[in-house]
């Protein structure tokens, strides 16, 4: 499976999670290099030691992605936009990579901002640009909504999120719930949520593509080294205990298919956690000689070891009390 692709490469037609035989086709001359994890985490953290130069509220989102709050900088520069800019000149001067920045009055809109003069890009979005520059954009664009929402969204005329805007909140939650509520913020621009430093972990999974496809009785081995990986993982998240193992399976046909379980007793080690995964197979309600060209395992429903230890006394049986005779 293709991980990314240059923009050269993007041209022809070539994206991420497509088949490299495919990718291949589209475009003969491409160059194919395996990915090296190890070099991309090391990057990631000169990086992060760059940004960090600038402001402690940094909230990593992958590797290569963070949302940074310069509200109250730590070096002196005139405005949010001084600051991206000095950060790209740092990531150019020091790793020779390009960067892209977006610079706007919230997360939301500064993702999207991001994203705009792509790659080795600055732009930025001014709280009196907000509205005009949302409307014409497809609604797309906006967090959460999918190919599905989009469908369900375009079944009611709304195809720009200016289209959005012209349904009222309490329209939008007759229809959606609380999630039209939201989507009547996000047409508005507005986001409330913090740049959360230390935000808590909520999933730790390892997945792998295989070269060829295969069945789900064949999966054994590659569920436990992924295991093994997911509970190395998990490891480091000190003080914190996940109580739910997903099971990820991408069949030949591209469709996704989890299953999870929260055992009253956690996984206390990578063993158990395979021996759960592979478990799970026994959920997957398909034809014996379908074939799968994906698996991943995971651990999820993180909480502080603390509360785990409370919660799991709740459950256990209380002792009977000795009784003497005189």
């Amino acid at each position: 499976m293709v991980c990314a692709a240059s923009y050269e490469a993007r041209r022809f037609g070539v994206h991420s999670a497509m088949p490299a035989r495919r990718a291949e086709r589209l475009c003969p001359r491409a160059i194919f290099v395996p990915p090296d994890f190890s070099r991309y985490k090391a990057v990631s953290r000169r990086v992060r030691e760059i940004f960090a130069r600038y402001t402690d509220l940094v909230e990593p989102l992958s590797l290569d992605e963070a949302y940074l709050d310069v509200t109250e900088p730590k070096i002196a520069l005139p405005s949010a936009t001084a600051i991206a800019r000095a950060i790209c000149r740092a990531i150019r001067a020091e790793l020779h990579l390009t960067a892209s920045a977006g610079v706007a009055s919230n997360k939301y809109l500064a993702k999207i901002a991001s994203d705009w003069r792509k790659p080795d890009g600055l732009f930025v979005i001014r709280p009196s640009q907000v509205e005009r520059f949302l409307a014409p954009l497809p609604v797309g664009k906006l967090p959460g909504v999918g190919k599905v929402m989009k469908r369900t969204l375009a079944d009611l005329d709304i195809v720009t999120v200016g289209d959005l805007r012209a349904l009222s909140a309490r329209e939008l939650e007759s229809r959606f719930g609380r999630w039209g509520i939201r989507l009547h913020e996000l047409a508005r621009g507005t986001d409330n949520s913090p740049v959360e430093p230390n935000r808590p972990t909520v999933q730790v999974s390892a997945e792998d593509t295989f070269e060829r496809d295969l069945r789900l009785d064949q999966l054994e081995p590659h569920i436990r080294r992924l295991a093994q990986k997911t509970w190395s993982a998990a490891e480091r998240r000190k003080g914190r205990v996940a109580r739910t193992v997903v099971l990820k399976l991408k069949t030949s046909d591209f469709h996704v298919l989890t299953r999870s379980l929260t055992p009253s007793v956690g996984p206390a080690s990578a063993r158990e956690l395979a021996d759960i995964a592979c478990a799970l197979r026994e959920r997957v309600e398909r034809p014996p000689e379908s074939r799968y060209r994906l698996v991943g395992v995971g651990l999820s429903g993180f909480i502080d070891r603390a509360d785990f230890a409370a919660q799991q006394s709740l459950f256990e049986p209380s002792r009977p009390r000795s009784e003497s005779v005189g």
